[in-house]
């Protein structure tokens, strides 16, 4: 079989291969600088390109490994980051025209600790604006690199794309109802949307504070694990972030599923779906039963209603976020942003609430159903991924967005950490997706089982047909 080129390997390939000093980190950050400039103009995944930065950077973990100092595994490799994280280095717009110079006299956690277990930094990756649904009509959209004419999620769009197109080997999304895990199943990738908190977001553009996340995407469960690795944990800057020991995620993907309980209520995960949806992920129970996983049957606790106030709960705190510059500079808003926020500083005190009840109880049973079980299987998306032709007939029906969050809204509100895994591949040749959830804090099982499964796979291994 063929070398997989530098730029498809994975993020802990070419790690390894850094640290044994068979490629320099300079090497192959020139290599993906060269792609980018080659490729990105067509893409649109970079909003900023760092080059004499990240070769600066490449230089001096070269220049570490001569002297006997290594990282860790993101030693030498290079990474981006979505452009809600805040750095000193480069702007950071958050999707937006408003923010077009605004340099951060800080940066992110997240990016601070990238950088700090030796990670070369790219640049940063465009998003929607705000990190809502839709780019902001200046800002040009990326480009599905599986097929241009196919939608490639929301809103981590620039990290989906960069990541698929050997741009990056991996990258920091945000997801507060599906948008690590949207961009992970359209571009073919594998991406961690932690437990609210087990991640610091200090520093990074809220949506919606209190359903806000922030983790990698990347090629496996492995290079997910890596970077999670570096960017978990307590931090003094972020009082929501949890104080709690951080496991060793990439050892955890060598232990194996056996007797590990995985959870499926197929009348929730299989009923009203895509049959190319439903077929991969009763092919993946299969496969993750035959490496000694249990399958157990669970009722998921009700959801609809919560998924349904999914907007108007994220409008508020939306509202709430963007307070210094709307009304103010309403003009510059694009129409569904403006919208979103007009929701939120509709709602009332008592529609507000009743969300919280909602959201309250719904984390609650979901506790409890997870006493039985270590983690559970369901869908990415309810459908195989649409065409922009498609993605635009579905925004003339208000329905299709509660549709499309029935599988990542809910985690959001309970904050249970997810992973998502293509699972196979449409009748049209695209990525099809699934997503393993686990208890709160329970990455390290998520990982194990996402490992385990790409053994056995190679869904993972597939890239886009662009060289």
């Amino acid at each position: 079989m063929q070398d997989v080129p530098i730029h498809f390997k994975s993020l802990v390939e070419i790690g390894d291969l850094v640290r044994r000093r068979v490629l320099s980190s300079v090497q192959v950050t020139q290599t993906l600088l060269q792609r980018i400039e080659t490729l990105d103009s067509h893409f649109m995944s970079y909003v900023h390109v760092c080059a004499d930065r990240a070769l600066s950077q490449a230089q001096a973990a070269d220049a570490d490994l001569d002297r006997g100092i290594w990282r860790g595994p993101l030693h030498g490799v290079p990474l981006a980051v979505k452009d809600l994280c805040q750095t000193t280095f480069a702007p950071t717009t958050a999707g937006t025209t408003i923010h077009a110079d605004f340099i951060a006299p800080h940066s992110a956690t997240v990016v601070d600790r990238l950088e700090t277990a030796g990670a070369v930094m790219l640049g940063k990756l465009t998003m929607t604006e705000g990190a809502y649904t839709s780019h902001h009509p200046k800002i040009p959209a990326p480009l599905n690199p599986w097929s241009a004419a196919h939608w490639v999620g929301s809103s981590s769009t620039g990290s989906g794309v960069a990541t698929a197109a050997g741009l990056t080997y991996g990258a920091i999304g945000s997801d507060t109802g599906g948008s690590i895990r949207f961009p992970s199943a359209t571009c073919g990738l594998t991406g961690i949307k932690p437990t609210w908190g087990r991640v610091s977001r200090h520093g990074v553009f809220a949506l919606a504070d209190s359903l806000d996340h922030v983790g990698p995407m990347a090629r496996s469960a492995a290079d997910c694990a890596a970077m999670l690795q570096a960017i978990a944990g307590w931090d003094a800057q972020d009082a929501t972030s949890i104080d709690a020991p951080v496991p060793d995620y990439l050892a955890e993907t060598g232990r194996g599923i056996r007797d590990l309980r995985i959870g499926i209520d197929r009348s929730y995960a299989l009923s009203g779906i895509d049959a190319q949806v439903a077929g991969a992920v009763e092919q993946a129970v299969a496969a993750l039963e035959a490496l000694g996983a249990r399958i157990v049957d669970v009722t998921f606790p009700d959801y609809q209603d919560l998924v349904a106030s999914w907007i108007s709960m994220c409008a508020v705190e939306t509202a709430i976020a963007h307070e210094a510059t709307y009304p103010a500079r309403a003009a510059e808003y694009g129409p569904d942003l403006v919208q979103l926020i007009e929701e939120g500083r509709r709602t009332t005190g008592l529609q507000a609430t009743r969300g919280l009840h909602l959201r309250l109880k719904f984390t609650e049973a979901l506790a409890t159903m997870f006493r039985r079980i270590d983690c559970m299987i369901v869908p990415t998306m309810p459908v195989p991924l649409p065409s922009l032709v498609k993605m635009g007939e579905y925004g003339e029906d208000p329905g299709v967005l509660n549709s499309i969050l029935r599988f990542t809204a809910p985690f959001d509100f309970a904050g249970n950490p997810t992973i998502t895994l293509p699972n196979g591949i449409d009748q049209a040749g695209m990525p099809l997706s699934m997503q393993l959830v686990g208890p709160r804090l329970g990455e390290a099982v998520l990982v194990r089982a996402g490992h385990a499964y790409q053994t056995v796979t190679d869904w993972h291994c597939r890239h886009p047909a662009i060289g």
